[in-house]
């Protein structure tokens, strides 16, 4: 084989190697950016509970989420029965975590509504109920 066609071989060979390292790095990056994309604050858990029922009305209503949140963005409301607020009005947001004050109320069914947008800017939102004395 003459030298040139070594160094060819050669070259080729090195280029099917970068080749490939080069496409297992891209589809590394697009996996992890895909991941990345799809990360949302979740409701994961709330006080009181989802469609749970409590003695008496709370002082306030707590929701956790899955990511950190956006305080500046995010609002949660608590109506009674008949559609009347009963929320304090500004939520207090420290984290992955959201409280609101309640007014008071008595029995029946409160309606808690939420819109968050997490610190890597998705917009979520969703509601619950939960009863008192019933």
């Amino acid at each position: 084989m003459s030298p040139m066609s070594a160094l060819k071989l050669r070259m080729g060979l090195i280029s099917r190697v970068h080749f490939r390292t080069l496409t297992a790095i891209a589809a590394l990056v697009l996996v992890l950016a895909t991941g990345a994309a799809h990360a949302h604050a979740r409701l994961d858990h709330a006080e009181p509970g989802v469609g749970k029922t409590v003695a008496s009305p709370p002082q306030e209503v707590t929701l956790w989420f899955t990511e950190k949140l956006e305080s500046a963005f995010s609002t949660v409301t608590v109506t009674n029965g008949v559609g009347e607020r009963v929320d304090g009005g500004k939520a207090r947001i420290s984290g992955d975590r959201m409280s609101v004050p309640l007014k008071g109320g008595g029995a029946g069914t409160y309606h808690v509504n939420w819109h968050v947008i997490s610190v890597d800017t998705h917009t979520t939102d969703g509601s619950f109920t939960f009863q008192v004395g019933q």
